[in-house]
């Protein structure tokens, strides 16, 4: 009788641990997609950061990094945070049209291409957005040559 306690008690415990830290996890995105929405780019860096670390596979949390980076006119970073939100999900359309915006910003005009093509593919929210994206590239082009 005493071992059966012992063992309810354990799982009991497990139990509430795990929960604790799935709720954290969640409260760690949610609380720095608030302070990012409140325009509080510091303090919600740091809150997407510690939801990484507990949940290196969160494409939001790159993808609100990428913004913040943006904001912040760090384009090295911003391109680093895309970059691995596509690698988690290839299909992530705000990444691929951030990373387009980037890519014509920086006259890399043929990985804006490949971008646009890859938007196309994929797109079920984003589909206006590929002739915006479109028509910047070929503004900028045109901008190239003038």
């Amino acid at each position: 009788m005493k071992k059966q306690t012992l063992i309810i008690i354990t799982y009991l415990i497990l139990f509430s641990f795990h929960h604790t830290i799935v709720s954290a996890k969640t409260s760690y995105f949610d609380e720095g997609k608030k302070l990012f929405d409140n325009k509080n780019y510091k303090d919600s860096k740091f809150y997407f950061e510690k939801d990484i670390v507990f949940n290196p596979k969160s494409e939001n949390s790159y993808l609100y990094l990428a913004k913040i980076f943006k904001e912040e006119e760090n384009s090295t970073l911003e391109e680093n945070n895309l970059n691995t939100a596509l690698l988690l999900n290839p299909k992530n359309e705000e990444a691929i049209y951030l990373l387009t915006l980037l890519n014509i910003k920086n006259s890399d005009f043929l990985k804006a291409r490949e971008l646009i093509a890859t938007l196309a593919l994929v797109c079920k929210k984003m589909c206006s957005s590929k002739l915006e994206l479109q028509s910047k590239l070929d503004s900028s082009l045109k901008s190239e040559w003038t």
